[in-house]
């Protein structure tokens, strides 16, 4: 059956009806699991194995049947393991129905139907008894409920149910125990994804510094775990101010509580310096002896670094403290972990929690709006004082329309041009929390204006501008701007319409084209000769091979020899709605790989012009530059705010003699996996199957004044194996321009 969705475009900012399959929501939450990633965590199953055989064993020697209790199945992977581990009988609790519906397929499969019972709900509602979903207590407790945070998927309410109504007391339990670590550090670059620090402007007048309001200093942030790669953060990004220190267990095997706890451990600091980060990890036990041992922990705390699993369900957490504290060496100090259900967070206090009965141990909220409105990529991108620079350079140096017309002036003529950031300028900002106004305010333009459709935003930045006394200085209009109207603007003419561009709403590169769309919208309201920054943009793509990344999408087929095709052909079928096949948003500083070609730009577009009423398309070629697997295409925006100012939100730098990538760190790219996705266990010169890459969605917008269908660009790129060693690929993108676009500049092609 197929069902009606309503959906936002991002990039055009109306609301579309789609049809799709009735299960569209299932196949969204699969597509965009772990699943695939946890299947291929070749550590993590042979250590759940181990300590599965292991309690089996215990459990047997006692003269007991073995009974399971496994919540969480997911694949029935555990299950499976536990039965063929010697275990009588295993009930596998799944609450999602289409994996609870995959483990009983696969399950059967594999020839375990007599022996695991799947049972598709809640454990928190499963029932034991002569009429329950279990005639009696399970006496083995296998779970797999972790996330990076260890506890934030529920873990601590579903063991505490099953401790207290559906398995033994002194049960045994795979994994045994948990462990906490964490690690004190000074952190500028993470600390700018937490707080917004003062913005320097340089102008003709002496500098202008925009300071941050009182509330958004005093603010103790979001309660939300920041969960990165770890090891991909340089070591020369933080000073370690503490050792590693253990700062709570939990054990499985005994009665679980969620209630609200802190725990503290006391250390002296290995150097002076400001406290404001912890970086936290974990690892679990899976027998009471502690000798099968599964981590999580970064590359400088791990055992033996050169035998590290990567995965990417599991990550590192990343903690801020309410402020940053001051520290000295060797001047004893506490740090305190508290956890409710379902949140870890951290304080450091002078003394220990039970000398101090002022301990704060509710969980943190934003009181600020700030930690609301932007995630720590957004805090990181406007504390980027460089790229705030370059912003200014171009607002500096941009010219009127005998600029406009000379894209090729060299920069000694740009600069004796008339400037448009006179007196009389009238200034239109379109971002979602942007400070652009703010610096176009500072560089002497007379009337500025600011649209933010988000009552939120529109409260954060006035509190902006009241700390920096420009309440009265800077108009902010609180509506969409497509519906802007003359009043808005106080019967004035824009003579510099202002974009980062930055939407909220965006999720792949191409989504803040709604800048464009918003440009065309507002064309009513521009003066003759007006300036529009940026003046263009070009979407690029590179090939890559990922150094792990590929993982999350590589079909597993055999698991510790377990047949799971069904999990892979549910993956892949998943992956066949509207999204997937255009892309997916990844950051990818935190997964290394290699450009096999040499960027290459697919189209541009043209922000002095109107958007075109039919679609834009180009065709071309890509060759593979360096040998290796052609794991995916990835795409990103290049934004030219003047000819000679480019901001890049994918490669910052052309690549080195290795093919090694340098991403911009404060967004994420579109990645498209080639499918299927070349395994590098396979031999280079096999033959690989490549197709289908979706770069931007499609859809209209009505004209802003005409009524005309304005189309979104779109672009297919479709990759074709060439069989030879080092895996060459030929790429198209297809149909050819509509006739009535015009090309960007020369400067920009």
């Amino acid at each position: 059956m197929k069902i009606f969705c309503s959906r936002a475009n991002p990039t055009t900012g109306s609301v579309e009806w789609l049809e799709e399959d009735e299960h569209y929501d299932y196949h969204q939450e699969i597509a965009r699991s772990s699943y695939a990633d946890m299947l291929h965590d070749k550590d993590r199953n042979v250590k759940y194995y181990q300590g599965i055989r292991a309690a089996v064993s215990r459990v047997k020697d006692r003269g007991q049947k073995a009974l399971v209790l496994d919540i969480g199945t997911g694949t029935g992977l555990l299950s499976m393991m536990a039965v063929t581990a010697g275990a009588d009988f295993c009930y596998a609790i799944e609450v999602f129905k289409p994996m609870a519906d995959a483990a009983v397929e696969i399950v059967e499969k594999n020839g375990f139907s007599d022996k695991i019972m799947v049972i598709n709900k809640h454990s928190t509602e499963v029932t034991v008894g002569p009429e329950g979903d279990m005639p009696c207590r399970a006496n083995i407790l296998v779970t797999e409920l972790f996330d990076t945070e260890l506890i934030g998927e529920g873990a601590l309410p579903s063991y505490e149910h099953a401790h207290r109504h559906l398995v033994e007391e002194n049960c045994e339990a795979v994994p045994h125990r948990a462990t906490v670590y964490a690690q004190l550090v000074e952190s500028r670059r993470m600390w700018s994804w937490n707080k917004l620090f003062p913005i320097r402007v340089q102008t003709s007048l002496g500098e202008q510094v925009i300071v941050p309001p009182v509330d958004l200093e005093n603010c103790p942030g979001a309660p939300s775990v920041c969960d990165i790669q770890l090891n991909q953060v340089s070591p020369a990004d933080f000073t370690v101010l503490s050792d590693v220190l253990p700062m709570f267990s939990i054990d499985f095997s005994k009665q679980v509580s969620s209630s609200a706890a802190c725990h503290s451990r006391q250390f002296e600091p290995l150097t002076s310096g400001r406290a404001q980060v912890v970086l936290s990890w974990w690892d679990i036990e899976m027998d009471p002896e502690g000798k099968i041992r599964c981590t999580t922990a970064p590359f400088w705390a791990h055992s033996d670094p050169e035998e590290m699993q990567w995965r990417d369900h599991w990550m590192q957490c990343v903690y801020f403290l309410p402020q940053e504290e001051p520290v000295v060496q060797g001047s004893a100090l506490c740090l305190v972990a508290h956890h409710d259900d379902y949140c870890v967070w951290y304080s450091l206090q002078r003394t220990s929690p039970e000398k101090n009965e002022r301990v704060h141990q509710m969980r943190p909220v934003c009181d600020c709006q700030a930690h609301l409105l932007w995630n720590r990529p957004r805090f990181g991108e406007i504390n980027d004082q460089d790229r705030t620079d370059r912003y200014i350079q171009a607002l500096s140096t941009l010219a009127n329309r005998n600029l406009l017309a000379n894209w090729r002036k060299p920069c000694a003529e740009i600069a004796r041009s008339p400037q448009v950031l006179k007196p009389d300028s009238v200034c239109l900002c379109v971002s979602d929390g942007s400070l652009l106004s703010v610096l176009a305010h500072h560089l002497g333009v007379e009337q500025v204006f600011t649209v933010e459709s988000s009552a939120a935003s529109h409260k954060l930045l006035r509190k902006i501008f009241k700390a920096n006394h420009l309440e009265d200085k800077i108009n902010l209009i609180e509506k969409r701007p497509e519906l802007l109207t003359s009043e808005d603007l106080k019967d004035r003419k824009v003579s510099l319409l202002l974009g980062e561009p930055f939407f909220t709403t965006s999720l792949l590169p191409w989504h803040n084209l709604y800048f464009w769309y918003v440009r065309t919208a507002v064309d009513r309201h521009l003066g003759p000769g007006a300036v529009v920054m940026p003046q263009a943009a070009s979407l690029h793509a590179v090939i890559v091979e990922f150094r792990d990344l590929w993982r999350i999408r590589s079909p597993c087929g055999d698991c510790e020899g377990f047949d799971v095709h069904v999990m892979d052909d549910m993956i892949k079928r998943a992956l066949d709605f509207r999204e997937s096949r255009e892309a997916e948003p990844h950051p990818l500083w935190e997964y290394p790989c290699r450009s096999l070609s040499e960027p290459q730009q697919i189209l541009a577009f043209d922000f002095r012009q109107l958007v075109p009423p039919r679609p834009l398309c180009a065709e071309g070629t890509m060759e593979l530059r360096r040998p290796g697997r052609s794991h995916a295409a990835v795409l990103w925006m290049e934004y030219h705010l003047t000819p000679e100012c480019t901001l890049s939100t994918g490669l910052l730098e052309p690549a080195d003699p290795e093919g090694g990538c340098c991403w911009n760190r404060h967004c994420k790219q579109a990645v498209h996996f080639f499918s299927p996705v070349p395994d590098p266990r396979a031999p280079l010169g096999s033959p690989q199957t490549v197709s289908g890459l979706s770069a931007a969605p499609a859809g209209s917008l009505p004209g802003p004044e005409t009524g005309h269908k304005a189309a979104v660009p779109e672009q297919l790129l479709r990759c074709r194996p060439r069989k030879v060693a080092v895996g060459s690929w030929e790429a198209a993108l297809f149909p050819a321009p509509s006739s009535d676009w015009k090309a960007p500049p020369a400067a920009l092609r």
